[in-house]
């Protein structure tokens, strides 16, 4: 099996882990290669991964205490950065390890060549002052003056988030640390990082009060960060690399010029041919669902076919499934999901805060087995 070498790991995935019960560490590797397969495609499968030397091997610590195990996974990687958020976004939807219900948050998502960087600037500024009436030392004075803007790098809000100066109007949102370094190098200084796919609240608290250019890298987890973002925060501009390029390899001009390409979100989310909905779709109101006779036998025909898969069941307004989850998870995948179902059918008792996530989403109707509260404007149907 091949491995990551130290010098190539770009990124570490730190993640922690909570389990109802006893296990040891290959129970929670077994659980990472079987329950993340197939989720992401052929490419990004990580047992592949793993022997193509792509990712590391998996670090896992973990403490028993009475009937609850926790822990702690890393797992280093030498894939991109969007790459890398895929298989950390994985992972947390492995609801099992071994025979136990688990629930798996990841912490952060570390760039390990940051460190290094920091390493380079503080040793050659101490070697700088070691040379004495050098020919180059002029040269080498403007690299080191240059490496210290990347120095200035600064934390914001309760995420720590890095970032240049923010104090202005406004401001850049792109997704890491690195990316944000790239931009203060090449004197685009009002730049911060959402750290992940994850928009932190401490930049939808932002939105209210600046103007924010969402920038994103050319490549499919770029154009569905900024789906997700759009989502959730005010934006008022979205540019993006060049396709197939991160915006922390971007030159200085190439910066420029792709953020001067900005576009309204809308232009942008209706020229990407991978969008699921056109530009119309934003203006137009939602078809209204009535439960008469006929949607009920619909939608208890849809439940009898699924009855055993005891999962969540996500449909359009159509009756196309959408999505098939956990109930227990079902929660985040509302707030995760872009376009929202019209139809939930859950095999199982709907408690109140199910509920109030489902009437958030915009659901027009919720088929369950029982209910432990009818206090909703939403259609119920029993089933």
């Amino acid at each position: 099996m091949a491995k990551v070498s130290p010098v190539s790991i770009k990124y570490m995935i730190h993640a922690n882990f909570t389990v109802e019960g006893a296990l040891e560490k290959p129970d929670v590797i077994g659980a990472i290669f079987g329950q993340t397969e197939g989720l992401l495609g052929s490419e990004l499968e990580m047992r592949e991964l793993q022997k193509e030397g792509k990712i590391g091997r998996i670090e896992v610590d973990l403490e028993r205490s009475d009937k609850k195990t926790t822990g702690v996974i890393k797992i280093p990687t030498a894939l991109d950065q969007s790459e890398t958020t895929l298989i950390a976004a994985a992972m947390e939807t492995i609801e099992r390890i071994g025979p136990c219900d688990s629930e798996i948050e990841v912490e952060r998502i570390e760039d390990v060549r940051g460190s290094k960087r920091d390493y380079i600037i503080e040793r050659a500024k101490k070697l700088m002052k070691g040379i004495e009436g050098t020919s180059d030392s002029r040269e080498i004075s403007n690299q080191i003056k240059d490496s210290s803007k990347m120095a200035d790098i600064q934390e914001y809000g309760k995420s720590k988030l890095p970032c240049g100066d923010i104090s202005g109007k406004e401001i850049i949102v792109v997704e890491g640390r690195a990316d944000v370094l790239n931009l203060m190098r090449n004197n685009v200084k009002n730049a911060i990082a959402m750290n992940g796919t994850k928009l932190p609240d401490d930049i939808k608290e932002l939105s209210k009060e600046k103007e924010i250019i969402l920038f994103v890298d050319g490549d499919r987890g770029g154009k569905l960060i900024v789906q997700n973002v759009v989502d959730n925060a005010n934006i008022k501009y979205v540019a993006i690399a060049p396709d197939g390029k991160e915006v922390e390899e971007l030159a200085g001009k190439e910066i420029l010029i792709q953020l001067r390409k900005k576009v309204s979100p809308e232009e942008f989310l209706a020229k990407d041919k991978k969008s699921k909905t056109p530009l119309s779709s934003f203006k137009k109101k939602d078809k209204e669902i009535k439960l008469d006779d006929n949607t009920k036998e619909k939608i208890k025909e849809i439940y009898s076919k699924n009855k055993n898969s005891k999962k969540a069941i996500l449909l359009d307004e159509n009756f196309n499934e959408m999505e098939t989850v956990s109930p227990r998870g079902l929660g985040s995948t509302l707030n995760r999901l872009r376009f929202k179902p019209k139809i939930i059918i859950i095999n199982g008792t709907v408690t109140a805060p199910v509920l109030r996530a489902v009437e958030e989403s915009g659901c027009q109707i919720l088929a369950a087995k029982n209910f432990s509260t009818a206090n909703t404007n939403i259609q119920l149907l029993n089933l």
